[in-house]
């Protein structure tokens, strides 16, 4: 399922780019042997750890004393303070009164919905989603893969009152969301088995999957029939229905669609309906990118 409590606060995130080694003995390779990539660019150190510092003030749920944030992070606390008061001065950190306690700060709001105006798969999305009356009264979200987890990028909130609030930013564990599952199935096993690393999957509630293999059969149904199913997986009572968004010259996805229902109240017919619709959604916003 793909929602979120509304407490925890927001992430950002950093991706980073695997290393590929360096043939060193390029002269003596085959002049058949394909060509290797280059190796990723480094880090800049400086910035690295600036992210690191807002990733770890997002994810928060109360300011942090300076001692906490530089055993959290392993950083020097000189160094953590210096890394604090730039971020503060720049609207990226807050420190309260006192001065003795930080937070993160407003900067990242302007910068998600930046983002939100510059994204293409975010437009493509929000255009489609005003088009599909068979879902006008559901709460339809947009994510993307990260490592595993899914982030959300759009809400489109329904008229229907749910249990749970939907916010962009949210992240929940890939192997308990319909959204997720949606993506992970347009993925090969051994990609898939790489991203969890082989040891117990998370499970939020009692219905979850706990192993890679039980995911990957999962998957399997899920490749097949075209859209993919959280049971209640998220949030005890609630039902919801992914479909994969591919762009041009993509076999995986690139990002997913997903409506959550209340599970008590909805009758076979309409779930026939909204998985329908949920299709024809991811459907549309593939066209829109060029699939």
């Amino acid at each position: 399922m793909d929602n979120e409590s509304v407490q925890p606060a927001e992430r950002l995130f950093i991706s980073r780019n695997t290393s590929v080694a360096h043939d060193a003995a390029m002269s003596t390779r085959s002049p058949c042997a394909p060509e290797r990539s280059a190796p990723a660019p480094p880090l800049v150190p400086a910035v690295e750890r600036a992210v690191r510092l807002v990733d770890h003030l997002a994810g928060l749920r109360r300011p942090q004393p300076l001692a906490e944030l530089s055993k959290a992070l392993g950083l020097p606390k000189s160094s953590l303070h210096g890394l604090l008061n730039t971020l503060a001065a720049l609207g990226l950190a807050t420190r309260n009164e006192r001065g003795i306690r930080y937070a993160l700060g407003p900067k990242p709001v302007q910068w998600a919905g930046a983002f939100g105006q510059q994204s293409g798969v975010v437009a493509a999305f929000d255009a489609a989603a005003a088009g599909l009356p068979a879902l006008r009264e559901e709460a339809i979200m947009l994510a993307v893969l990260d490592g595993a987890e899914v982030l959300y990028l759009s809400c489109r909130p329904g008229t229907r009152a749910l249990a749970v609030n939907f916010r962009v930013g949210g992240r929940f564990p890939a192997s308990c969301t319909s959204s997720g599952k949606a993506m992970l199935a347009t993925l090969p096993a051994e990609r898939v088995r790489e991203l969890f690393g082989g040891v117990a999957l998370p499970r939020l509630t009692r219905h979850g999957v706990g192993s890679v293999s039980a995911l990957l059969r999962q998957l399997a149904e899920f490749r097949a029939q075209g859209y993919a199913v959280d049971d209640e997986e998220t949030a005890e009572g609630m039902h919801c229905f992914g479909a994969p968004v591919f762009a041009a010259g993509r076999s995986e996805a690139v990002a997913a669609v997903a409506v959550s229902l209340i599970k008590a109240s909805t009758g076979a017919r309409r779930r026939d309906e909204v998985v329908a619709a949920i299709r024809e959604l991811a459907a549309r916003v593939s066209q829109r990118l060029g699939a």
